[in-house]
């Protein structure tokens, strides 16, 4: 959560100390107080909601970001469904 504050229940500013990737518009972010007297550590989650606007990217542009996101090994696979094309 670049540029975004996140404020403990005591009002001190937490910080994240661990990001688990749930997908890739899914996350929990594990927090932990800067103020060594309370200590608090916590767990939000951040996920994608909506759009304000669509996309200026290509349809082209979108595509290879999706296929570069793959593990090789997905990629391979696609490579073989696309073959039946």
């Amino acid at each position: 959560m670049n540029g975004s504050r996140v404020s403990c229940g005591c009002g001190e500013r937490a910080v994240i100390t661990k990001t688990n990737r749930l997908s890739n518009d899914c996350a929990d972010l594990y927090y932990i107080c800067k103020n060594p007297a309370c200590g608090h550590k916590f767990v939000m989650s951040l996920f994608y909601s909506h759009s304000l606007s669509p996309s200026s990217k290509t349809t082209d542009d979108l595509a290879v970001a999706l296929v570069k996101a793959l593990s090789p090994d997905r990629r391979k696979v696609l490579q073989q469904q696309m073959a039946l094309f």
